[in-house]
């Protein structure tokens, strides 16, 4: 019998973990703006995905561009990282929702953004096992055409799967900002800077043994 990738949490507990700057040297395509954690990259050998269903059945046309256009973002990723759609948040360490950022004050200035993504580091209960895992919340704006939304989406769920950070290169899924064109394939530098943050030593994913103090999510955009 296959084991069960996805189960339940029986409890969880937010910790005391927070992502801070790295150093700036050379390392490969954008690796040396990203953030990670005291305990190493909040990364997994395999993600469980949770996308907030249609708000109604059947679900209005709004409803299903949102779905397809995030459907085929997670899709994308899913031939570079090892991942599991579920049915339940309670199942799922990624969870998507349909929802506009709330603007948030940055350098004095009111901002708003298409999409948003926020870590959480908990102790997570499953199966009786207890261990360290990312919990990231992704947000998505349904309030755009089709492919900013998708664009949207894949650069948000980059973040979730361990790109904490920006590339300045218009043509990479994580850049600052959208060019003309949506990019809705990671770039080369996108696939050459996830399969090193991959590549680091990290505590997530294993079993907990001593307590860590509880903290508060943080987001990168």
């Amino acid at each position: 019998m296959q084991p069960d990738l996805c189960p339940p949490q029986q409890q969880i507990r937010a910790l005391k973990v927070a992502l801070e700057r790295q150093g700036s040297d050379q390392r490969p395509g954008y690796a040396s703006s990203l953030a990670t954690t005291s305990l190493g990259p909040p990364v997994l050998k395999h993600w469980c995905v949770w996308i907030q269903p249609a708000a109604a059945t059947p679900a209005n046309r709004w409803d299903q561009r949102w779905l397809k256009a995030v459907s085929s973002a997670l899709t994308t990723w899913g031939g570079l990282v090892s991942l599991t759609r579920v049915d339940s948040p309670e199942q799922a360490n990624v969870l998507i929702h349909r929802q506009r950022p709330a603007r948030r004050q940055v350098a004095g200035v009111w901002r708003a953004s298409n999409g948003r993504t926020q870590l959480q580091v908990v102790d997570v209960q499953r199966l009786g096992q207890r261990r360290l895992e990312p919990k990231v919340t992704v947000m998505v704006s349904p309030e755009l055409r089709a492919e900013a939304l998708q664009a949207t989406a894949l650069h948000e769920l980059g973040h979730a799967f361990g790109l904490w950070g920006h590339s300045s290169d218009p043509s990479d899924a994580l850049a600052v900002s959208q060019g003309q064109s949506p990019v809705l394939v990671p770039s080369q530098r996108d696939r050459l800077t996830l399969d090193w943050v991959r590549q680091q030593p990290t505590r997530f994913g294993s079993t907990i043994r001593q307590p860590i103090e509880p903290a508060e999510s943080v987001s990168p955009e």
